[in-house]
């Protein structure tokens, strides 16, 4: 009787119910135990279904060649020689794998220290780009490059002064204009006009002082004044050299930037001047209360002041990081922007220097400065939630939760209202004076890429990915 795995005779035999064979016990529990099945008929087997078989224990006799001891020192040095064997090639195998990682590690190394050079030396490339204006003409032997950060011009320092001064005097002071829209109002807001798509891929939405007309601009290189009145197109703008990045009213002028680095006057729909001072995209434009001087910011991480009196450029000042949006404070010394490496720098509009800095998770995304002149609201990228810095502590003193992604923020003139657009629709928040506590006056599920507050805030106009403007209002 022997064992159907060693084929050697068993000491504890048990037999297979299901196949009659027999094995050695300890064989067939650790088949068993790996397989689960029986090692002949490969049918499932388990340990339960084993009978052990009751049988004399017999000596097992020892093999012929080691009946005497010569043949058992013979068989011991058969052993000890293969495993000697063994050793040495194992030997030899460590050896070949401690070069091989050897080798490996000195070419990651390698790698990690090429990578960390080109880093560096693209980072030390663009800190220099973004600090170099090429001049207009030719450049001698072509290397001659101009650093250029001009002063503001008295006529323009004077401007803001005497506009921050007659605003701040009269702002605080300021009551809510009549007519102006209510919360309870806001409630009941719902979409009453609807245009069809104008242009795909516009992001930016701006309304003349009437509040009527709407501009916008999309991929394609042209903008367009939508009325709102008549829901109808009035007038498009050939702006050409790349998509339209931000459009903006400077009373009846529009300015247009856009992905190649230019920023488009046009007076009465033609074009008027045109500026290509950033290196690569503009990425945003605000104007100025005084209505006379307005900003442009790019990824060429600088801002360019325009004198729109004399259609020339004022100033263009550096930061550390590419800007991707921009808004003057209200009373007009301050000019706010947001960088890409989640910093808003805020700086002195007559002077170009670095105010304050107030730091965020990600890449600012939108920012916007309350009517009170205190507040300033930030968004980041790709964020569900509004930041609100009181500028006075220069610390972050609420944080509004929107539950879905924000492209857009814009305070509505009495202060009261932030309209807060995002691709899962539009909210309002409120805040009460009183109260001294925010409020949610309206939730609509109107997609919105792009927001602007309507005449006395009793309609809200927005953009989506399509092209299609909104407006939200009173039935």
């Amino acid at each position: 009787m022997l064992c159907a795995i060693s084929g050697e005779a068993p000491q504890v035999p048990v037999a297979s119910r299901k196949s009659g064979n027999v094995f050695e016990k300890r064989l067939i529990e650790a088949y068993i135990s790996e397989h689960g099945t029986d090692p002949v008929t490969n049918e499932e087997l388990t340990t339960d279904e084993l009978v052990e078989l009751k049988i004399s224990r017999i000596p097992k006799p020892r093999p012929p060649t080691l009946t005497s001891i010569p043949s058992l020192l013979t068989a011991f040095q058969n052993e000890w020689d293969a495993l000697a064997l063994e050793t040495y090639d194992l030997r030899q195998h460590v050896a070949q794998i401690r070069q091989e990682l050897s080798t490996a590690l000195y070419q990651h190394d390698a790698a990690v220290r090429v990578i960390a050079r080109l880093s560096r030396e693209r980072d030390e490339a663009r800190e220099a780009l973004s600090k170099i204006t090429v001049n207009g003409g030719a450049m001698s032997n072509g290397t001659a490059m101009q650093v250029d950060r001009p002063e503001l011009s008295s006529t323009l320092v004077a401007k803001v002064e005497t506009t921050s001064e007659k605003l701040t005097g009269t702002r605080r002071k300021r009551a809510v204009p009549d007519g102006w829209a209510t919360g309870r109002e806001i409630e009941t807001f719902t979409s009453v006009v609807a245009s069809k798509p104008l242009y795909s891929g516009a992001r930016s939405l701006s309304a003349d002082t009437s509040r009527e007309m709407f501009l916008t601009g999309g991929d394609s290189g042209v903008a367009g004044v939508y009325n709102v009145s008549t829901n109808q197109l009035v007038k498009e703008l050939e702006v050409g050299s790349g998509a339209v990045t931000d459009a903006i009213w400077t009373g009846s002028r529009i300015v247009v930037s856009t992905s190649s680095g230019v920023v488009k006057f046009f007076d009465n729909g033609a074009e008027d001047s045109t500026f290509s001072s950033h290196a690569g995209k503009v990425t945003a434009l605000a104007i100025h209360p005084s209505g006379d001087i307005l900003a442009s910011v790019g990824v060429d991480k600088s801002y360019i002041l325009y004198d729109l009196e004399n259609s020339t450029q004022a100033t263009q000042v550096y930061t550390n990081s590419e800007l991707n949006c921009a808004s003057f404070h209200p009373d007009g010394r301050l000019l706010a922007v947001g960088a890409n490496d989640g910093q808003v720098k805020v700086f002195e509009v007559t002077t170009g220097n670095n105010a304050a800095n107030f730091e965020e998770s990600g890449p600012v995304r939108d920012l916007a400065f309350s009517e009170n002149g205190i507040w300033l609201a930030v968004i980041t990228e790709g964020s569900s939630s509004v930041s609100i810095w009181d500028l006075r502590k220069a610390s972050k003193i609420k944080v509004l939760e929107n539950g879905n992604q924000i492209e857009k923020i814009r305070w509505d003139y009495s202060g009261q209202f932030l309209a807060i657009a995002g691709p899962s629709g539009l909210i309002v928040q409120q805040y009460s004076k009183t109260a001294k506590e925010w409020s949610v006056p309206l939730q609509s599920a109107v997609p919105a890429l792009a927001v602007e507050w309507g005449a006395n805030a009793q309609s809200l106009v927005s953009l989506d990915a399509e092209g299609v403007i909104t407006v939200l209002g009173l039935k």
